[in-house]
């Protein structure tokens, strides 16, 4: 087999095994002529111009294995339908938890607005005050956390919530029970987001989840409540959120993701009131990729693409 190895990664893609020639290609780049014979690929932060004519000019291609948790690029990029796509899910559970976990407590404790007040020079005596009127969501402790999206990232991050006192119920395709936690079907919305202080999106870009955040869901949500925004960015319908922000609707909101990236100078998303941004970092790196796609290709060796892990149902 050979397969294509980003070789200008910022961390260890080492590949070692008998029977595998492994071909470097820089991510930004077209893959050489030299090496159009490829079976596999693997990708991580290549541009959709380079996936798109990976798809044209790989005709020998097999299998696409992205370390990316979502897959959309791989998807996109119009590989032949008997292409197998695995995802890098389980490969940044634990960087994104802890982000979603900083983004969720610097909104409830107005850290945005402390920040402001700093580069003022002010010092915000009213907050203070405000807390002590209004304890209850100026915390975790006591609060209904709602997952939407409860993969492998959730069963990370559901029990450092736990842990800070929050109730965590989570949202999939099915009624039921994941890693432990109680888990709704997305049609169940109505019932479980009324009664939450916080609504976590985990979700993938699918032609099922584009804009799934609308102004609908956002006004079954109480105006105390909080929103973030970890999964992908063309999930949220943008104008709908900053009107709710804006209106008072919707408390507050962090996201890491937008639907445009990197976000427009003109996107009304930079002025929105009690809004975090951060520029996509959640993630920052796959952890253990190595030893992870050295698994994967052991796999495919031993069995076919019925043999790896998270194949991508296409």
């Amino acid at each position: 087999m050979k397969i294509l190895v980003p070789s200008n990664v910022p961390f260890d893609l080492t590949i070692d095994v008998e029977g595998v020639e492994v071909a470097p290609y820089v991510m930004r780049e077209e893959v050489p002529e030299a090496h159009l014979d490829a079976e596999a690929i693997v990708t991580w932060a290549s541009p959709q111009r380079v996936m798109d004519d990976a798809a044209r000019r790989l005709s020998r291609l097999r299998w696409v294995q992205t370390l990316n948790a979502g897959p959309d690029q791989a998807l996109a990029a119009g590989f032949a339908p008997d292409v197998v796509i695995a995802s890098g899910r389980g490969l940044h559970d634990t960087t994104v938890a802890e982000h979603t976990l900083a983004l969720l407590l610097a909104s409830v404790r107005r850290l945005d607005r402390t920040l402001d007040a700093q580069r003022r020079g002010e010092w915000d005596r009213e907050l203070g005050r405000e807390q002590a009127r209004d304890e209850s969501s100026f915390t975790l402790r006591g609060a209904h956390v709602v997952i939407w999206g409860f993969g492998s990232i959730a069963a990370v991050l559901a029990p450092q919530l736990t842990a800070l006192g929050a109730r965590v119920t989570g949202v999939a395709s099915l009624d039921g029970e994941r890693y432990g936690r109680p888990v709704v079907s997305s049609d169940r919305l109505t019932e479980v987001l009324p009664t939450a202080d916080v609504l976590v999106s985990l979700l993938p870009a699918t032609p099922q989840t584009h804009h799934a955040l609308d102004a609908s869901v956002l006004a079954l949500l109480p105006a105390h409540a909080r929103f973030v925004n970890v999964g992908r960015g063309a999930t949220v319908d943008e104008p709908a959120l900053v009107a709710a922000l804006r209106s008072g609707a919707l408390a507050g909101a962090a996201l890491d993701v937008t639907e445009t990236e990197p976000l427009p100078a003109d996107s009304a998303l930079w002025d929105a009131p009690h809004l975090i941004l951060t520029p996509h970092v959640a993630g920052g790196r796959p952890q253990g990729a190595a030893a992870f796609v050295t698994d994967q290709v052991r796999r495919w060796l031993a069995g076919g693409p019925a043999a790896i892990r998270n194949v991508v149902a296409r």
